[in-house]
């Protein structure tokens, strides 16, 4: 039996969304699924999106059932409210930010880390892991609430940052497996969701508000992260169709951000009244910030809001601190900080920030989120031979849930092209749930034909093959970059890469390198590149393995051709194809198929 329903879920860094689809209705009706979650001890409440926190309980906040879902016994851990409400009382027990750390390359993300710098005695979890658990309370959520359709046997999309490279999506898809999804579930990027949602909303009205030529920013800055992505309007058979342009750079700048700030400024109110914060305090402030600034941000928000903290002493109960923090200020301060006035030719600052390392993530050095969509249109004016000047902007993010950061951002791009100021695509946006509905609209495209923005893969890929010469001590010898998957390669489609045979090293451990680049639009398959700018081709993460021998050559390499292949769920699968006999190795999972 076919699926009834299509799911869209957005799986965020800071709250998690499921929207739905009947597919035996004509068009799309979209609607949301209430999440029952833990909202304190014992206690159930359904919500309309689940936050992306995690609590590992103690022993004693699991007596008597205290965190017992509607679908299942009681855990060791609460995922949603209750546990965004301890990452400001217990921040040491908390896991937050891990969808950040899916992508942060120079940790372990399989590997128990989360929460970070937590004490010995809490049992830490991976990024993947917490992801997982999120994952599978939807799914438990849905399936108490469709008894009748079963999670898995529904279609289901679920959305990734554009900006994520391949091995994030991979790490993305496991938990999604792990957690009950669908074997044939599809990824889809968060900005093209942003899409979608807005497409849903204006029916066949989107043609009248957009025309052939225009270039459409979905600027996308959440919790965690800033996506930023170019869509064209384009004609094919006297059809108006989407085309994604470019996407940005995998940007660690957002609300937790803005918290981080927000908990400095707070605690140098501290200070004034002679409390100096401990680390465990610091932390417990950056989350009771995240509370304070979106109280503080909303359109009819307080003049002043408190922020308290617990005191740390030897008394039985320690004593509450508490500073008010005022409206006008912090909204000046964010402003000036992440959305500050600036020249179509500025770039970030690439400076070293201490402060924020101690949370572990490599945040930007420069927070202006101006500053990098500067640098974003130029760097992709350079390459397409002539300014790009977006004809219209689509705000996305609970960042821009505040109307002054819209503002500040159409001003500054109105100023770099003051012949052409853009417009803001106007609509029923809900910026909390459009993600998730906008992949179940897509969804429900993708199963009944509607709509669809076409683009392929957001970055291109390339493989280190380390050159041949003579060594030198203390010298590496020279890594050239081979192309295996060039910018816009669709879904569902897979080729040769041409080049020379290369060596693959079997039989003994050692290092695979891979690169990406969101930039390099004319690079193909085959394309060897000898030098290259680290701000266009960055490295991902590498492999280290043992690849077994291949029994009919008895050398300690193989040579081989690659083959690349884009799955239909937007997963890249990387070959090495033995040119002298039937072997084949992928990769990325360490998988080796005989013919």
């Amino acid at each position: 039996m076919g699926a009834k329903y299509v799911i869209g879920v957005d799986l965020g860094t800071t709250n998690s969304v499921l929207a739905y689809s009947d597919l035996e209705a004509e068009q799309p009706v979209v609607q949301l699924l209430e999440i029952p979650q833990l909202v304190a001890a014992s206690t159930i409440e359904n919500r309309k999106s689940l936050p992306s926190f995690l609590y590992l309980a103690t022993e004693a906040d699991q007596e008597g059932g205290k965190l017992g879902l509607p679908w299942g016994d009681s855990q060791s851990y609460a995922t949603g409210e209750w546990a965004r409400r301890q990452s400001a009382d217990t921040p040491d027990r908390t896991v937050g930010g891990a969808k950040s750390w899916l992508s942060h390359h120079k940790v372990d993300r399989q590997g128990a880390i989360l929460p970070w710098n937590a004490p010995e005695e809490v049992g830490k979890i991976s990024p993947v892991e917490a992801s997982r658990r999120y994952l599978q309370h939807l799914v438990a959520a849905w399936n108490e609430a469709q008894p009748e359709h079963p999670f898995a046997d529904q279609a289901v999309v679920l959305t990734v940052p554009a900006s994520f490279d391949a091995s994030a999506r991979e790490l993305t898809h496991e938990a999604a497996i792990a957690a009950g999804f669908p074997a044939d579930f599809t990824l889809l990027e968060e900005p093209q969701a942003a899409v979608y949602s807005w497409l849903g909303h204006m029916g066949d009205k989107w043609r009248k508000a957009l025309k052939v030529g225009d270039k459409l920013l979905v600027c996308d800055v959440g919790g965690g992260t800033t996506d930023l992505t170019l869509i064209t309007v384009e004609e094919e058979a006297g059809e108006l169709v989407l085309k994604r342009m470019a996407v940005g750079n995998h940007l660690l700048v957002g609300g937790d951000n803005m918290d981080l700030a927000l908990a400095f400024h707070v605690a140098e109110l501290f200070q004034e009244k002679n409390v100096t914060l401990d680390p465990w305090q610091s932390v417990s402030l950056w989350h009771s910030c995240r509370a304070a600034k979106e109280q503080l941000l909303q359109e009819d928000g307080p003049d002043k809001h408190p922020v308290s903290i617990l005191g740390r002493g030897s008394k039985l109960i320690a004593k509450t601190v508490s500073v008010d923090v005022e409206r006008e200020p912090i909204k000046a301060m964010l402003l000036e900080g992440f959305f500050p006035a600036c020249a179509a030719t500025d770039k970030p600052e690439r400076g070293f920030v201490s402060g924020f390392q101690e949370l572990g993530l490599p945040f930007e050095s420069d927070p202006a989120v101006t500053r990098h969509l500067a640098e974003f249109l130029a760097q992709h004016s350079e390459k397409a031979g002539s300014a790009i000047h977006p004809t219209h902007v689509l705000f996305n993010g609970g960042v821009f849930k505040s109307e002054p950061f819209q503002t500040r951002l159409m001003e500054t791009i109105a100023s770099w092209q003051p012949d052409q100021p853009p417009q803001r695509l106007e609509g029923d946006h809900d910026l909390d749930y459009a993600v998730a509905r906008g992949a179940a609209y897509y969804g429900f495209a993708k199963e009944k034909g509607g709509i669809r923005i076409r683009g392929g893969t957001a970055q291109a890929y390339y493989v280190g093959i380390q050159t041949s010469g003579l060594a030198i001590p203390g010298a590496p010898r020279p890594l050239h970059l081979l192309n295996v998957v060039p910018i816009g390669m669709e879904e569902g489609t897979e080729t040769d890469v041409p080049s020379a045979e290369v060596g693959l090293v079997v039989g003994e451990t050692t290092k695979f390198r891979f690169f990406s680049s969101p930039i390099r639009k004319d690079d193909k398959p085959g394309q060897m590149i000898q030098r290259w700018d680290e701000a266009e081709i960055s490295e991902t993460d590498s492999l280290e393995a043992s690849l077994p021998r291949d029994d009919k050559i008895n050398e300690p390499y193989v040579p081989v051709t690659f083959h690349s292949k884009v799955t239909e769920l937007g997963m890249l699968e990387l070959w090495c194809v033995s040119s002298k006999t039937s072997g084949r190795w992928k990769l990325e999972f360490n998988v080796r198929e005989e013919d």
